[in-house]
């Protein structure tokens, strides 16, 4: 009563004593307790319900981009560039041996290598239904590969050097193609024939260029900041815009990407920003609009340039690689604010990125190797099974009456619901649903003629002997007399029964008028040394003193050298490109 009741007042106010004081002041904070915890009490019992009752639509809310390190890729050579298919199920990484290694990303092993060039790989890009992979070298060629043989369809060589190549997103028989010191070239695969994009000025030729998302338009932007939008059958313009740094300063353009979903695009500019743009707004402002940039993302603390920047694959984030250090930014598109920075090793230099086309999963290549960056999973059993409890300790289970019976003979026949009386009808288990996250915008259906996997061999350590295999080869000894030796020589390679004779690559030299026959690719050239751009990087053709027997040295295959047009006597060594067991 005295805690919770009131003191009573006399008539007159009176002067009380200070034990009355320090009673009534212990009261008022008794009081103010009771009402903080009253309320707190009520808050944590409410934000509890609603969290078991909403807790499906809670984890739809989460956070969709990398957290942490999930292991790495070791391709035997050194990667240098890597892509994803369509799906996200293969994952092409070119090596600077000139080799294409094919990982299946689910299980995370080498599906496939292919001994595509000489020199080091400097691009890759799949074509929309996987089949087909266009690699670009150091060396100037651009090489169609069929990824199921592994056979090149055609070769290209270009004069200068090639920074990026793109399949067309919709027509295989469109590639993009960026050379040095050149205007953007648009092959044509089934004929062989090349058409020169129109660039603003002659003179300025540092172009990149790239298709938007379904292949309508080509986006090129050169050195001094000017975007050119080019309608991709007719090579008219379209659209322009000019990249300017807040006052009438330009900036050069480095790399223009496109989103997977949308019709947004990002611009990496030489002033170490990076522009985000509606494509819809561009087309509306037509030729030497003014279009204001959505987001502009940049590192104001540090001021670091980016080597490599993209989209994810909802294109909801976008993922930038500093050209310092192996570190990516993650920021949030639709805010612009800075979600995640992802460290790597210290030291190391980023050479490329690719952000996975379904899964919040990022593939970076530094010193190297390919890193894997994904979430941290968390098993929450609860989200299936809602009334399933997490033990400590192991608990004596009681066995209710009649549980495990096939039959319970105590429980009576309820009458058929509606729910009960559909349980006699026809399942249908044979047709599949479509895929959402395979499906663009304006297509109903998956492409089923797509290529999502390889058939790996499987690896058989200790093969026990087939009594309905064909018999080995016979095999003769060479004794040195000329007449056999030809002869032994077929003997002991014996070619497949039933394989096709090896059809001869059809190789196509594009002529560009004006462009220097003499650069040297960035991957080659290194600042500070002189030396180094006058080296050719890749497999050389011989080498003397420590370099001879140098662990680093690859060797070249003689019928590699042979298709390329080289006398096969220049090479010092065979390279046999399935030595390692299980590749085959």
């Amino acid at each position: 009563g005295a805690l919770f009741g009131v003191l009573p007042h006399g008539p007159a106010p009176v002067a009380l004593p200070a034990v009355d004081l320090w009673w009534r002041l212990f009261i008022c904070f008794w009081r103010l307790f009771l009402f903080v915890l009253k309320a707190f009490c009520f808050l944590s019992v409410f934000v509890t319900g609603a969290a078991e009752m909403n807790l499906e639509l809670l984890e739809s809310f989460g956070q969709n981009y990398p957290e942490e390190a999930d292991g790495t890729l070791d391709c035997i050579s050194m990667a240098l560039t890597c892509t994803f298919n369509r799906w996200g199920t293969l994952l092409a990484v070119g090596c600077n041996d000139g080799r294409i290694v094919i990982w299946d990303f689910l299980t995370r092993g080498i599906a496939k290598i292919i001994s595509a060039h000489i020199h080091p790989v400097c691009s890759l890009s799949w074509s929309r239904d996987g089949h087909k992979l266009v690699s670009a070298s150091t060396d100037n060629i651009v090489s169609q590969w069929d990824v199921l043989t592994g056979d090149c369809d055609q070769r290209f060589r270009f004069p200068s050097p090639i920074l990026k190549l793109q399949y067309h997103p919709r027509d295989m028989n469109q590639v993009l193609v960026c050379p040095m010191k050149s205007a953007p070239v648009l092959l044509t695969l089934s004929d062989s024939k090349h058409a020169l994009l129109p660039v603003d000025d002659d003179s300025d030729l540092n172009v990149v260029a790239a298709f938007d998302r379904r292949g309508e338009y080509i986006y090129t932007g050169n050195a001094k900041g000017k975007i050119l939008v080019l309608n991709t059958e007719t090579q008219e313009l379209v659209a322009s815009f000019r990249v300017t740094t807040g006052t009438s300063n330009t900036t050069a353009i480095k790399s223009i990407e496109f989103a997977r979903k949308g019709s947004c695009f990002l611009i990496n500019t030489a002033d170490r920003i990076i522009r985000v743009y509606d494509g819809r707004e561009i087309l509306t402002c037509g030729r030497d609009g003014e279009p204001e940039p959505m987001q502009k993302l940049q590192d104001l603390v540090n001021r670091t340039p980016w080597k490599r920047c993209c989209f994810s694959g909802d294109g909801e984030y976008i993922v930038a690689g500093s050209a310092r250090q192996h570190a990516l930014y993650i920021w949030e598109k639709s805010i612009g604010n800075l979600v995640k920075i992802l460290h790597g090793t210290r030291g190391e230099l980023l050479l490329d990125v690719a952000w996975h086309p379904v899964r919040p999963i990022i593939a970076s290549i530094s010193s190297g190797v390919v890193s894997i960056w994904a979430q941290n999973q968390v098993e929450n059993w609860s989200a299936f099974a809602p009334d399933f409890k997490e033990l400590d300790e192991n608990v004596e289970y009681e066995e209710r009456e009649s549980e495990f019976d096939i039959e319970d003979e105590d429980k009576s026949e309820p009458e058929q619901t509606g729910a009960d009386a559909a349980e006699d009808e026809e399942v249908d288990v044979t047709s599949v649903d479509p895929i959402p996250a395979f499906c663009s915008s304006d297509e109903e259906l998956e492409d089923f003629k797509a290529l999502l996997y390889l058939p790996i061999a499987p690896e058989v350590e200790d093969p026990e002997e087939n009594p309905f295999a064909p018999p080995p080869p016979e095999t003769t000894v060479d004794d040195g007399s000329a007449p056999n030796a030809a002869g032994d020589r077929k003997q002991r390679h014996p070619s497949p029964e039933g394989a096709p004779p090896k059809k001869k690559i059809r190789t196509t030299t594009i002529e560009l008028q004006g462009v220097p026959s003499d650069e040297v690719h960035p991957l080659l050239g290194v600042k500070g040394d002189s030396k180094s751009k006058k080296k050719a990087a890749g497999r050389p053709k011989g080498s003397k003193g420590k370099d001879k027997d140098s662990p680093f040295r690859p060797k070249v295959s003689r019928d590699r050298v042979e298709g390329l047009g080289m006398p096969g006597n220049l090479v010092s060594a065979v390279f046999k490109p399935h030595e390692m067991p299980g590749l085959d």
